[in-house]
């Protein structure tokens, strides 16, 4: 056990419990070594953090907005004094370099503060109706909410989530990742330090199937709200379609990054670089299928291949570390998987493409020329430091090619040309485009999928409406 790893517990109506069975252990992707246990939550816990969630709605949800959202800043100015501390955590069980964890906890401090100004703008409305009656409409907080945050982002998601749940007057059971646990528990900590009644947030890690079925079951339970891969999207969403829950999903994708003819093309392929080492590929967003015309295509590659190649792997703690490790031994192992596939179906190694080192979960960032439609990877979400470049003859066939899996998450477009932009906004078929750069939207911005990738959406100006409910009450005015 690491002594610089914080003890892992679950937190239940106000308390910390630490004295559960280990349900596994956490693992410094980096050197595989042992950094703590979790404990996993018993049936009795779960009914109990259930009943807490109840107790805790009732009282959250007479709270009025603007101490929901003094609340909600308090917490944010705590993360911000803790970011260094949080930061330290998240690289040490995730392993993406120091930077990039810094950025992801002050990512997670925008999310607070934009949802505790949305607190404050739940806005109902008057319908007119003519005399002696009066017609309302009211937006409600839905109930105590179910949600479900995933690993590669154990700041970020968690805080979309709890915040936007408590900002419209929510109490919350969240199951964080049992692979990053210390995140989400000193995540946790900052809210109840900020003054949060016990039981309106509650903490649990633990059998993700017992978590989920007990939790959804729960006639306590009025939203569920999860980030995360399709097929445990589809199963939640099939749960709570049994008991007429609404959801809030986003799940996997595999962007594709349409590149036009008129561009630049060995500055884009330096430029995909810096933006597929993110998080070593490890997010729903990350650019994997690189469809790119045929004029631009043999110099894009060569580029993308030379900064591939110079990208800097290891501990993300050491200085000039880059790009860190994959989550674990499975992820490494399914990575490899699609790369050997991919060079038996004839695609070219044209950087990357094995493991590096033989401790800690390190793979090359890898650049794959001419993958051929039937390799596995083309229709499997990679989920790691892998590209895959196709060429294509025009437009017609890139928006073709872009649109033909069953998600559509986050996509990007680079053209010099007006009409083809409009034309990647109209027709490609994702949740979120960005068109000559590859950043996605902040707290500011709704996000989330078409098709396959989910339904519903976090953030902007509509991040609190997922968690409420619309209310419409006719007031008859004359005396009865």
């Amino acid at each position: 056990m690491d002594s610089t790893y914080p003890r892992i517990g679950l937190h239940i109506d106000g308390e910390w419990l630490y004295d559960r069975p280990a349900y596994t252990e956490v693992v410094n992707p980096s050197n595989e070594a042992t950094l703590g246990s979790v404990p996993g939550a018993t049936p009795a816990d779960l009914e109990r953090a259930l009943a807490a969630a109840e107790r805790g709605f009732r009282v959250w949800r007479d709270t009025p907005p603007l101490q929901r959202a003094q609340l909600l800043l308090r917490t944010c100015a705590l993360v911000r004094e803790r970011a260094e501390s949080i930061a330290q955590i998240l690289t040490q069980e995730q392993g993406k370099p120091i930077a990039d964890a810094r950025n992801e906890v002050a990512r997670a401090t925008a999310f607070l503060e934009w949802d505790a100004a949305e607190a404050q703008r739940l806005y109902g409305s008057i319908v007119p109706a003519g005399p002696q009656m009066q017609q309302m409409i009211l937006r409600l907080p839905v109930g105590p909410v179910a949600a479900f945050t995933p690993w590669n982002v154990p700041v970020g998601s968690p805080a979309r989530k709890i915040s936007g749940a408590l900002a419209a007057g929510c109490s919350v059971i969240i199951k964080a990742a049992e692979e990053t646990p210390g995140t989400a528990c000193a995540f946790v900590q900052c809210f109840i330090d900020a003054g949060l009644p016990p039981g309106v947030l509650n903490l649990v890690f633990g059998n993700p199937s017992l978590i989920s079925s007990t939790l959804i079951a729960s006639p306590v339970i009025r939203m569920v709200t999860f980030t995360g891969s399709v097929a445990v999207g589809k199963h939640l969403t099939q749960l709570a379609a049994a008991a007429m829950k609404p959801v809030l999903m986003e799940l996997g994708g595999h962007a594709p990054v349409l590149i036009g003819a008129d561009v630049d093309a060995a500055a884009l392929g330096k430029l995909a670089g810096s933006a597929k080492m993110r998080l070593a590929g490890q997010f729903c967003a990350s650019p994997t299928r690189f469809i790119v015309h045929q004029k631009s295509y043999a110099a894009f590659v060569d580029a993308f291949a030379k900064a591939a190649s110079e990208v800097r792997v290891g501990d993300g703690f050491e200085p000039g570390v880059q790009m860190g490790p994959l989550l674990n031994g499975k992820r490494l192992a399914a990575i490899d998987e699609l790369v050997q596939d991919a060079k038996v179906c004839g695609a070219r190694v044209a950087a990357g493409g094995q493991r590096i080192g033989e401790r800690g979960f390190f793979y090359a960032l890898t650049v794959l020329a001419d993958v051929p439609a039937h390799a596995k990877a083309m229709t499997t979400e990679p989920f790691g430091p892998m590209a895959l470049c196709v060429q294509v003859a025009d437009l017609d066939e890139g928006i073709t090619l872009a649109n033909s899996l069953s998600v559509g998450l986050a996509g990007y477009a680079f053209t010099n040309s007006l009409e083809e932009a409009e034309r990647f906004t109209r027709e490609l078929e994702c949740g979120a485009l960005s068109i000559n750069h590859f950043g996605m939207g902040g707290a500011d911005t709704p996000f989330g999928g078409v098709k396959e990738s989910g339904i519903g959406r976090e953030g902007g100006a509509q991040s609190l409406e997922p968690y409420t409910t619309t209310k419409t009450v006719l007031t008859r005015t004359a005396r009865v």
